[in-house]
């Protein structure tokens, strides 16, 4: 990543894709931001939209349009563009959909003399990340996914409902797919520095309705709840993509759950899970390979197994 531009250019304007550009905007991240949509008209109305808020905000950003051939000065893409599930789908189900998208997008991009870093934000990430490194060319540390870091978020989220503490409070990660074969990694989940298996354990009755199968099930399926209810998630993924390019540009070693390209870490080689990573303007530094615990080693296992077999599906 260069050390004078903060440009991201963002694939896709839908309500993930604009959502993005205005936490971007809000946050004052970047000094320019490149929106590229399969409508241009719709592309050019988000940017013009955006555009208008620079007088109600800490900095200017230079919003505008742009295509794949004007990539190559790019420190971040996101990519968000996607097709929305269908009743009944998961995640997974939209692989192939996702692959007809970035089979070409990709080597445009690269083609511009793109040397930055990618985030994948469309679903099925985990999936949609590892075509993305295998379609780029990139090293595993410059092409990262959105992964777990939202889950990890729901979970924080409704711990500290339970708790009560302020969810920045909780420590902790959901690992594994963006998807059904997702988990909570219970043994490293902490309240203020204590493990919350410690706090169950000593306060029995107070806690009694905090149920842990319970909140990883919540957890997993808050994505469709909110789906099924307004059509769309995008609010808590466009702050959570704001928070993973804000980190990388500001050089921050933020640990965050991402989905990285697995190559011998936690066991598992060629696939993209959501695990912690630091996070600097170099993509991960380094992932955190957790010493799970046994149970925990083979629901890492299984969910891993899920994504590779999806890929797999892939002509890649």
């Amino acid at each position: 990543m260069r050390n004078t531009t903060r440009k991201i250019a963002i694939a896709g304007v839908g309500f993930v894709g604009s959502s993005c550009a205005y936490s971007l905007v809000n946050q004052s991240i970047c000094n320019e931001i490149m929106l590229m949509g399969r409508t241009p008209d719709r592309a050019y109305a988000q940017a013009l939209d955006l555009s208008h808020c620079m007088d109600f905000t800490h900095t200017r950003t230079k919003i505008y349009t742009g295509s794949y051939a004007d990539c190559g000065d790019a420190d971040i893409i996101v990519l968000c563009a996607g097709a929305s599930p269908k009743p009944g789908d998961t995640r997974l189900d939209m692989a192939d959909t996702a692959y007809t998208i970035y089979k070409d997008m990709i080597p445009q991009i690269m083609a511009s003399g793109f040397d930055g870093i990618f985030v994948a934000a469309a679903n099925p990430v985990d999936v949609v990340a590892y075509m993305v490194w295998k379609l780029s060319g990139l090293p595993r540390q410059r092409v990262i996914g959105t992964g777990t870091s939202i889950d990890s978020s729901r979970l924080k989220t409704l711990l500290s409902e339970y708790l009560p503490v302020d969810p920045r409070s909780v420590r902790g990660y959901v690992l594994g797919e963006h998807g059904d074969s997702q988990f909570p990694a219970w043994s490293h989940v902490t309240v203020g520095g204590k493990p919350i298996l410690d706090i169950l354990a000593q306060h029995p009755q107070r806690f009694s309705q905090l149920k842990l199968d319970d909140i990883a099930a919540k957890t997993r399926n808050a994505g469709w709840e909110i789906l099924q209810r307004k059509g769309a998630t995008y609010y808590g993924i466009a702050n959570a993509i704001a928070h993973i390019v804000r980190s990388m540009l500001n050089d921050d070693y933020n640990i965050t759950a991402v989905s990285a390209v697995l190559e011998g870490e936690y066991g598992e080689r060629g696939v993209c899970a959501g695990v912690p990573a630091i996070l600097t303007r170099r993509g991960i530094a380094e992932l955190v390979e957790l010493n799970l615990a046994p149970e925990e080693r083979e629901q890492f296992a299984f969910s891993s197994g899920v994504i590779r077999a999806a890929v797999a599906k892939l002509a890649l």
